[in-house]
């Protein structure tokens, strides 16, 4: 048997028995040394080979060398259990001192001799679950030291943090703006519009019109609100959007920011300069600088700043009631400012931000008044009015189309980074665009000849409030080289028009239809693509039909009748003869053949946002009742100049703060979304539109262009888009009323019936591209190849070599009010003889009017009257 495992001998002198009594044993002659006295195994009552007691008479070798070590090793060891490790012999839990033997229950072993740990940590001498149990001495030296932690970089970080500097927050830099050939456009900036005062030169009311709407409790608080910043952190943790700074300290410190990243280390770092703010400076410093430092919009920062833009006086001349309207401005300018910020967000209209202003006003008056801060006399006097702020102004340099260039870029930026409007307007970019500096003036003398020559407002009041919206794309790239936005800021015109929305486009969307159809085919040709050789009815007043061939019916229940502008009886002819002569009865039937839903996903596809498109995909959404901007439009061409390839237009090519280039402004990548020679056929449809149809009056370019006309409901707005392989270009015109922005009919204007988008529109792209491609070659466009099936709609006779129609020689211009509930199919008199698979009129293709109106009643109320902005432009939605 091995050495470790011999059993013991038997006990010598009296055994256990006399180990309990405290006796000798009967060779010993001494008595035995108490129990626990050495702190050896065997000092828990008997004893053993292994660990017999020094006094005993056992014979057997003392495991210390004296008494003197003995007590040494019982002061390591005493008042500790025995743990399993140092048990009795075998290494069992039931040898002798050990939890089962004969020392059971009494005394308490000594542990091995050994280093003790700092943290002890799991447990020693513990069992099971107890050893993970901390004890209260680590648990309070870890709580205290966590706090010692936290004191120190609380102290660290308060020290380290310096109170910010209204002044310095003030300090002007301007931005500046560059043409794309590099050379300077404009600097501009807030520098005249940022100036500090003390806080004696701000009234009382507009102290106390801040504290009661935004911080009641300021001079009693610390400055600090803890819980508002767990709740932003909390907000950052979850991937929310922060929560702004909750008390007028913290958004006093926020507001110097130059930089607001929405991190933890920025909330801690403004949460120790509050702490800081509220201890070094004193209630009325910290809200003379909340109020010179906040923006109040228009590239207001400042109270006298805001006082000067809104009312035309300095900050100590405020009445009450101004004062609560400019602390309702503090709540988002964008929103709360009357003259509306549609540009930037198309819910914040003129009639919207009013009622907002308003509201908030009043609510801010009520609130100074509950907490005393107003008599009854003073609230009653403030509240007798609205005190509306004058209109916008232009700014040095912000003149002209340069206000609508810029405006531009700055959407542009907006919405390609994470850069806010009030951290723009504090200025230090340098903004790089695409803008041509002689195309817009190219286009800008075009819109102000063809105005000259055509429109006389001061002898005619329907020639009133006419306006014009332009721009100009560069096919396969996207670069908006040109625009026209309107009269200029100087004028009292802030809307840009090139980037607005709520103008219907009319027949201008039809090629998206053929495009659908070209593409997916319809419900009888799937999954094969449609031919424009298609024949459909083209005569006035007919019913739509479903897939089905049920009737489309009104929300009244009665059948649905298209209507053309003129009630000319054409027949059955071709796709491609319809849009030359912008008939509407063949697309909107066309449209409900192919899918309504599949016309707008290739509209899509061609660069339109799905913001600007019509929710309600009835059968006049082919006509055109949905409202792009003139940017989305001359893009959307350009894919098909392009052949199918679509890039999404941009105006900034590349943006640096203070010299340092920003990431995000790369040129946007050029895909191919439609089939080139589904493009390819529609541009030569659009060519002929020019060559023989409502856009004729653009052969005056003299080179290869491709284009389309458009005229909507009641004659509210008139379009023409076109485009050759270098340019696409779009020209919108419309009245509005200035008050409510409601558009007006042009019936009447410039001295004729009614205005179409191959008159004035037409005229106005035509001498613009004179200029802009004067120098160029002409490439022509690439040829297009025979597509899809010839299915001609239901009811169509059958073909013959020969197919004649004879329309009347000056077609009705005005549809008739009341549709006929009977349709009708006459007989063919126009030749259209075919020249390989295109058909070339030869008969009189009866005039040149522009019949894209959606003047027809509609199942559903979908031609928007009311004009916003942002909705169909580039910049609506998520980063267009």
């Amino acid at each position: 048997m091995s050495e470790h495992r011999r059993k013991p001998p038997p006990p010598q002198g009296g055994g256990r028995a006399a180990a309990r009594r405290g006796q000798p044993g009967p060779s010993s002659g001494r008595r035995a040394a108490p129990r626990g006295a050495t702190g050896s195994s065997a000092d828990s009552y008997g004893s053993s080979s292994h660990g017999s007691d020094s006094y005993g008479s056992g014979g057997e070798e003392r495991p210390y060398g004296s008494r003197a070590e003995a007590r040494r090793a019982a002061q390591r060891g005493g008042g500790r259990r025995r743990t399993a490790d140092n048990a009795g012999p075998g290494g069992r839990r039931g040898g002798p001192g050990g939890p089962t033997g004969p020392g059971r229950g009494r005394g308490r072993a000594a542990a091995p001799p050994g280093k003790k740990r700092f943290i002890d940590y799991p447990r020693a001498g513990k069992y099971g679950w107890h050893r993970w149990v901390p004890s209260w001495k680590l648990v309070s030296g870890l709580f205290i030291g966590f706090v010692g932690s936290l004191v120190a970089a609380v102290g660290i970080g308060f020290a380290m943090v310096q109170i910010p500097s209204e002044n310095i927050a003030a300090q002007s830099q301007n931005n500046v703006y560059y043409w794309a050939d590099k050379s300077q456009m404009v600097a501009t900036g807030t520098g005249v519009n940022r100036q500090n005062v003390t806080i004696d030169k701000i009234p009382r009311a507009m102290q106390y019109a801040v504290i009661s709407a935004e911080n009641k409790s300021f001079y009693k608080d610390s400055g600090v609100d803890p819980m508002g910043i767990a709740r932003a952190l909390a907000n950052m943790a979850r991937g929310g959007q922060t929560q702004g700074g909750s008390t007028i300290t913290q958004q006093f410190v926020k507001n110097t920011y130059l930089s607001q990243d929405q991190t933890v280390t920025r909330k801690f770092r403004e949460m120790f300069i509050s702490i800081k703010v509220g201890a070094k400076l004193s209630k009325p410093q910290i809200l003379q600088g909340y109020l010179n430092t906040s923006y109040y919009g228009r590239g207001a920062y400042g109270i006298q700043a805001a006082a000067q833009t809104y009312y035309g006086v300095d900050a100590e001349k405020l009445t009450p009631s101004q004062c609560a309207v400019l602390a309702a401005l503090l709540k988002g300018p964008t929103y709360y400012d009357p003259a509306g910020n549609p540009d930037l967000d198309k819910s914040a209209t003129q009639k919207a931000n009013t009622k907002r202003s308003e509201d908030r006003w009043r609510w801010i008056l009520g609130e100074m008044h509950k907490d005393k801060h107003l008599t009854d006399y003073q609230y009653q006097k403030a509240l007798k009015k609205y005190p509306t702020p004058q209109g916008r102004k232009a700014t040095k340099g912000m003149t002209g189309q340069i206000s609508y260039l810029a405006d531009t870029a700055k959407k542009y930026v907006l919405n390609h980074s994470n850069i806010s409007e009030a951290d723009f307007d504090r200025g230090g970019y340098q903004i790089y665009t695409t803008f041509q500096k002689k195309k817009v003036t190219a286009l800008t003398a075009a819109v102000k000849k063809i105005q000259k020559s055509r429109l006389d407002p001061k002898h005619r009041d329907l020639d009133k409030y006419v306006q014009f919206g332009a721009a100009s794309v560069v096919p396969n790239d996207g670069a908006i080289v040109a625009l026209y936005g309107g009269d200029g800021y100087e004028n009292g015109h802030f809307t840009n028009n090139a980037d607005t929305s709520g103008v219907p486009v009319g027949s201008t969307w039809k090629p998206f239809v053929l495009a659908a159809a070209m593409e997916y085919g319809t419900y009888k040709t799937q999954p094969e693509g449609l031919s424009p050789l298609s024949k459909y009815n083209g005569n006035d007043k007919l019913k739509v039909l479903n897939q089905d061939g049920s009737t489309v019916l009104k929300k009244d229940g009665s059948p649905f009748y298209q209507r053309n502008e003129s009630d000319h009886r054409w027949g059955y002819i071709t796709l491609r003869k319809a849009m030359e002569q912008s008939i509407n009865t063949p697309f909107v039937q066309l449209g409900m053949d192919v899918g309504m839903s599949k016309v707008r996903d290739v509209a899509r596809s061609a660069g339109i946002l799905d913001q600007s498109m019509s929710k309600d995909l009835n059968p006049s959404f082919a006509i055109g009742t949905s409202t792009p901007s003139a940017i989305r439009m001359a893009d959307a061409y350009a894919t098909f100049a392009a052949s199918g390839k679509q890039a999404d237009p941009y105006s900034v090519t590349r943006l640096k703060k203070d010299g340092v280039d920003l990431p995000g402004f790369k040129k946007p990548n050029v895909r191919q979304p439609m089939d080139s020679n589904i493009a390819n056929n529609v541009t030569d449809v659009l060519q002929n539109v020019i060559q023989n149809g409502t856009g004729q009056n653009a052969k005056a370019l003299g080179r290869t262009a491709a284009g389309k006309t458009g005229t909507t409901d009641s004659n509210k707005s008139a379009w023409f888009v076109g485009y050759t392989q270098q340019l696409s270009t779009s020209v919108a015109m419309f009245r509005e009323n200035p008050k409510d922005h409601e558009l007006l009919s042009m019936n009447g204007t410039a001295g004729v019936p009614s205005i179409h988008g191959g008159d004035i529109p037409t005229s106005v792209w035509t001498e613009y591209m004179k200029v802009a491609l004067k120098g160029s070659n002409d490439p022509g466009f690439p040829e297009a190849t025979e597509i899809g099936k010839v299915q001609d709609e239901v009811g169509a006779p059958s073909p013959t070599p020969s197919v004649t129609i004879t329309p009347s020689e000056t077609p009705s211009e005005t549809p008739s009010p009341t549709p006929s509930e009977t349709t009708t199919s006459p007989s063919p008199t126009v030749s259209q003889p075919c020249n390989n698979w295109k058909c070339v009129p030869t008969g009189t293709d009866g005039g040149t009017t522009d019949g894209g109106v959606t003047s027809s009643p509609t199942p559903t109320d979908t031609t928007g009257t009311t004009r916003g902005n942002g909705n169909g432009g580039i910049f609506a939605g998520q980063n267009g």
